[in-house]
């Protein structure tokens, strides 16, 4: 694998919903002023023209200031808005496929809540892996049962591959992850329902990395 992994340690996954009334340009400055290092697309409700357009926006956002764009499951977005990577459920497309399609060059991530999930994880194809959803979520419906932050550091040691916990993670709670050998946290509503975005990123980033 020649493809080089970005910072993973505090990763922000939004939709446009997911800010409210505020633009999600506006959250999305404010949580990489503290401390944000990448940024994933998701809304499963858009048009593709619509979350195109989202995507394009965030990538003129990020690219000056040397945060990398994922975009979830939609490949064909990904490669239109030339963003950093994709990242994939075990619903969407198998890994080995989509890197066909988006070359050696583009980063995919794989999100995984078991062993078996796990183990089919290839690092030849596979980037990193975001584990969860650890602790019970409200902001995807197909989330499954949380598996809590042992489980989660127990498919870390399986995985030759870093990784992003996911799923309910807050300055509360992140805590109850460090030790595990996950190298960053994954979160929505902690920064994006938060009033100062960049001072829930201050926090989370003290709570798991001290």
């Amino acid at each position: 694998m020649s493809r080089t992994l970005p910072d993973l340690s505090l990763y922000l996954v939004l939709g446009a919903a997911d800010t409210g009334k505020r633009p999600f340009e506006e959250v999305v400055l404010a949580a990489i002023e503290g401390g944000v290092t990448m940024v994933q697309l998701r809304d499963k409700q858009a048009t593709t023209r619509v979350l195109l357009e989202h995507a394009l926006r965030l990538k003129a956002l990020l690219e000056p200031r040397g945060v990398p764009l994922i975009v979830n499951d939609r490949i064909d977005v990904a490669l239109a808005a030339g963003a950093a990577g994709v990242h994939l459920g075990q619903d969407d497309m198998p890994p080995a496929l989509a890197r066909r399609l988006v070359g050696a060059d583009m980063l995919i991530g794989l999100s995984v809540s078991d062993r078996v999930e796990a183990d089919t994880a290839d690092p030849e194809t596979v980037d990193y892996i975001g584990i969860g959803s650890v602790f019970p979520t409200g902001t995807k419906a197909d989330a499954g049962t949380a598996i809590g932050p042992a489980f989660a550091a127990e498919l870390r040691q399986l995985v030759d591959l870093p990784s992003v916990a996911i799923g309910g993670l807050n300055a509360s709670n992140a805590g109850q992850l460090r030790g595990s050998g996950i190298e960053g946290l994954a979160v929505v509503s902690a920064i994006c329902a938060a009033a100062d975005p960049a001072q829930a990123a201050r926090e989370l980033r003290q709570t798991y990395f001290g």
